[in-house]
């Protein structure tokens, strides 16, 4: 299949998706050696770095490269780029190479690849591996969201916008007081807990219907989740209603809420 956008060359969603395939398989090596080689350290902001963050970034630049040399790329574990040179950017990936990695610590599998391509401001196509399940999402304008199961199997997904009894999707690491507030405000009946951009996985499945986040995210978290989360009939804004957009001043996202409706 390919991905074809506007002023773009078209893009060959076999290959990205086998870029993210890739380096999970990197992330794997790192997984399954024992805790003391996973090369734990800590950023300025206290978030943990391991080894398999790094070498995640690695294969993902460089092959993202190799594919669309004319698209910048923004990665959680790449050099800063000032705003002055990135604000007049059409198109950039926003890559996470590791989303979860304190999920990836604590061994619960729960960790993802995020790979998001961004067209003015809007994710317009999102892919988001799980190196554990071998399960692949992606979404994206003119194709809608898609699961391809570790056997190969490919189903479209379609959020379940119809429901009256909701299930919200809740942080494993994250949780925040003020989001049982905000969900008090819908039809919620239940709560299930993922890590990492799971959460956005389960609202576009159709297995959850509202993902809330009050708490501080990065660009990188959330740009892929968006395109499939939106491309199989959710929504995502920001609380107020106004839309979530990306390549701000600073890559440091408000909270938003994602949903069916």
């Amino acid at each position: 299949m390919k991905f074809v956008f506007k002023d773009l060359p078209p893009i060959d969603l076999t290959v990205l998706n086998d870029i993210a395939k890739e380096a999970g398989a990197g992330i794997l090596t790192v997984y399954n050696q024992s805790p003391e080689n996973m090369g734990v350290t800590f950023k300025a902001d206290l978030s943990p770095l391991t080894v398999a963050d790094s070498l995640s970034h690695d294969i993902i630049f460089k092959q993202l490269t190799a594919l669309t040399p004319h698209i910048p790329i923004i990665s959680e574990e790449g050099k800063d780029i000032p705003y002055d040179t990135r604000k007049s950017w059409e198109y950039f990936w926003c890559v996470d190479p590791l989303d979860g990695t304190k999920e990836f610590i604590k061994h619960n599998g729960e960790f993802t690849v995020n790979i998001a391509l961004i067209h003015k401001n809007v994710p317009v196509l999102g892919i988001i591996y799980i190196p554990v399940t071998g399960n692949l999402y992606y979404g994206g304008a003119n194709i809608g969201s898609w699961k391809q199961t570790s056997n190969g199997v490919t189903t479209q997904l379609h959020a379940d916008v119809n429901s009256t009894s909701w299930i919200a999707a809740g942080s494993r690491s994250h949780a925040a007081p003020e989001e049982t507030a905000v969900l008090s405000g819908y039809p919620v009946k239940e709560t299930i807990i993922a890590g990492s951009s799971l959460k956005f996985c389960l609202i576009a499945e159709g297995k959850a219907h509202i993902y809330y986040r009050h708490g501080p995210t990065m660009e990188w978290d959330t740009a892929a989740g968006q395109a499939i989360a939106t491309f199989s009939g959710a929504q995502m804004t920001m609380p107020n209603g106004e839309p979530f957009l990306y390549n701000k001043p600073s890559l440091l996202n408000s909270g938003f809420i994602c949903k069916v409706r």
